[in-house]
């Protein structure tokens, strides 16, 4: 759901609150609105609330205030608009009131009559914002203690906002939420809106999937075990390092490709590739990190089987004998199998496709290197006659019989695979790839 804002107060001053939400109504739109019961009522008495995302809560002669309070301190609230009687007409100190303690104990902006109401949605609409969909299952670390680092990092120059994952929703869908929300704060081109993935290159990828084709920059903090995009686009791994990309702003467009209806910002691979990675358990990321993938990578040398395939690319159609095949639209050095040229270049338009026939065991061992030395060297790996590549903006393979593919790290069955690029399709906070 949109980010969530707590509207509330006394009841004889129902009408300042109601007044100040018809004159922001247009601000408010891009937010949920948790309203207690008994406020809303009153509220509606005099004022048209049509266009706005409500929320109602329990009235707060039931304790409404208390559970609303429960709810930002929860972590589900973005701000609190509180306006409370005037001094003179109770006896209590306002910084008493349960919504207020919850909002100062979690940090959230808080305003506590029209004026300060006011200001406070203009700082919103103003402010350099970014919403940070945090994994907290990814990395090693301590996440609440990351988190807490990153916040430290970021926040003295944005207005941030923290979704975390779960595992009832996909990344993709907490983006496309985000999105219709700064879609509204930005309506009249004020806005200076980021979206921050932080996780492993699934979060990273599910997130990328949203903001592809629009003009939402992507930011991320890489605490995966591989994070191959971060990598492949000189993105630091370090939160620090990380941070300080995502506050120098450098704006890069990359390509974002489609595999069988998945959008796929790194690689898809057939025989070794696929194989590795479905080798990769999570056991074994946990202990060994990066290694795990060489660790596997070995392991499928001495178990990958070749298979017969038909490939289509730029009209013509290839029957070939393949160990691997492997199509990538961006990718670090690490990603051996994708090197055939030498650098995947990830905002040429076009794919860079491997084919990997070894005859044996020596063979492969072979290609393994050749591909090794073609990434350090940046230079193509076609003199190998066990290695064919290929660039091309779609192509097509007809498998014999179903194969294991490998779409950004997500292996399932497939028996024919497409593959198109959407060129420049996705804007990333990166730096500035230094010209050749």
């Amino acid at each position: 759901m949109p980010s969530t804002l707590v509207l509330n107060a006394d009841l004889d001053v129902c009408p300042a609150l109601g007044t100040w939400i018809i004159n922001n109504t247009q601000l408010l739109s891009g937010f949920s609105l948790l309203i207690a019961e008994d406020v809303l009522q009153e509220l509606a008495k005099r004022y048209p609330l049509q266009g706005l995302s409500i929320v109602q809560a329990r009235a707060i002669r039931q304790g409404g205030d208390i559970a609303m309070a429960a709810t930002i301190l929860n972590g589900e609230i973005s701000g609190l608009i509180h306006f409370p009687s005037p001094p003179e007409r109770h006896a209590r100190d306002v910084l008493s009131e349960p919504l207020v303690r919850a909002a100062l104990l979690q940090d959230l902006p808080v305003a506590l009559n029209p004026a300060t109401a006011s200001a406070l949605m203009q700082g919103v609409k103003r402010s350099r914002r970014g919403y940070l969909i945090f994994n907290p299952v990814s990395g090693q670390g301590d996440p609440e203690a990351e988190l807490a680092e990153i916040r430290s990092y970021l926040e003295p120059q944005f207005m941030l906002q923290i979704w975390r994952t779960r595992s009832d929703l996909d990344p993709a869908q907490q983006a496309k939420d985000l999105i219709k929300e700064i879609n509204a704060f930005d309506a009249e081109g004020e806005g200076d809106s980021i979206i921050i993935a932080s996780g492993g290159d699934g979060t990273v990828g599910a997130v990328a999937s949203a903001l592809q084709n629009s003009n939402i920059p992507l930011g991320i903090i890489p605490r995966g075990t591989a994070n191959a995009f971060s990598v492949a686009l000189g993105i630091p791994t370090g939160l620090k390092a990380a941070c300080t990309n995502l506050l120098l702003g450098n704006l890069r467009r990359v390509d974002v490709a489609l595999c069988n209806n998945r959008p796929m910002i790194l690689l898809a691979g057939l025989g070794f590739e696929a194989g590795m990675v479905d080798k990769a358990s999570r056991e074994l990321k946990n202990i060994l990190g990066p290694m795990a993938y060489i660790f596997s990578g070995a392991r499928q040398l001495v178990d990958q089987q070749p298979f017969r395939a038909t490939m289509q690319i730029d009209g013509k159609e290839y029957r070939l004998d393949a160990s691997a095949i492997t199509m990538a639209n961006a990718a670090p050095a690490t990603s051996v199998m994708a090197q055939g040229f030498g650098e995947v270049i990830p905002d040429d338009g076009l794919l860079e496709v491997i084919v990997a026939s070894p005859k044996d065991r020596i063979s492969g061992l072979s290609v393994l290197s050749s591909l090794a030395w073609s990434a350090i060297m940046s230079s193509s790996a076609n003199h190998n006659n066990n290695i064919a590549c290929f660039r091309t903006k779609e192509l097509q393979i007809e498998l014999d019989d179903v194969q294991k593919l490998v779409i950004d790290g997500e292996v399932l069955d497939a028996k024919t695979i497409t593959l198109s690029v959407n060129s420049g399709a996705l804007q990333v906070v990166a730096p500035i790839p230094l010209k050749s």
